[in-house]
């Protein structure tokens, strides 16, 4: 089973080189980007990462945060934060099956 920061970086990388698979992007809050992608991608352990109609919240280690910085650079600039760094990434996953897509909700603290 691959682990929740595997999926995460699988996610995220895979949707920043292919931004047709994201079905819509909202910035709700100053600190958050949620992102809806096709459910037909194909995701390891999708059923237990992006839950059915539930969410999951995870906190990024240290170590994910720190190695991937510049991936998830890329999606804290669209929240048009003033403040321009953070120390701690939430994860917020969930699958919506009435709607067919996955939900990655990143949340910047």
């Amino acid at each position: 089973m691959a682990s929740n920061s595997d999926s995460i970086y699988y996610v995220l990388t895979k949707i920043k080189h292919h931004p047709e698979l994201i079905v819509s992007e909202k910035v709700q809050y100053t600190n958050t980007i949620s992102v809806f992608i096709k459910d037909s991608l194909k995701i390891a352990d999708a059923a237990f990462y992006f839950p059915d109609d539930r969410l999951m919240v995870n906190r990024l280690s240290n170590d994910f945060v720190a190695k991937n910085g510049d991936l998830l650079e890329s999606f804290f600039v669209k929240t048009h934060q003033e403040k321009k760094n953070y120390h701690d990434v939430w994860a917020t996953t969930a699958h919506v099956k009435k709607m067919r897509i996955y939900l990655l909700e990143l949340s910047f603290e």
